[in-house]
């Protein structure tokens, strides 16, 4: 009995490891889609034309149905940290000894 559980055990493995695995593959190519546009946003963020634009908010110039999320220091902010989390995480992950896997 013990090699017919193991095979459950490992086919359960599989069959749970496969969705979770497609979903990753999805994500990633959805974040390579959005890399340079958060590499743009990190710049914009703290610029001068940034805070030209914040004056402008700030003045009541800027038309008021404006989504202005992005003058939000704590948005952009918090959005640039979880990518900095996100990647770290990802890099403990790729830090497993590539003998480990193979």
């Amino acid at each position: 009995m013990e090699q017919i559980e193991r095979i459950a055990e490992m086919e359960k493995i599989l069959r749970n490891a496969k969705p979770i695995l497609s979903e990753l593959r999805t994500a990633i190519d959805n974040y390579r889609s959005i890399e340079e546009d958060i590499q743009k946003l990190d710049a914009y963020y703290g610029s001068e034309d940034w805070w030209k634009d914040l004056e402008a908010d700030e003045t009541g110039i800027l038309p008021e149905d404006l989504l202005r999320g992005v003058l939000s220091q704590d948005e952009v902010y918090d959005l640039l940290e979880e990518q900095m989390d996100i990647i770290r995480e990802m890099q403990e992950i790729c830090d497993i000894d590539i003998l480990e896997v193979e």
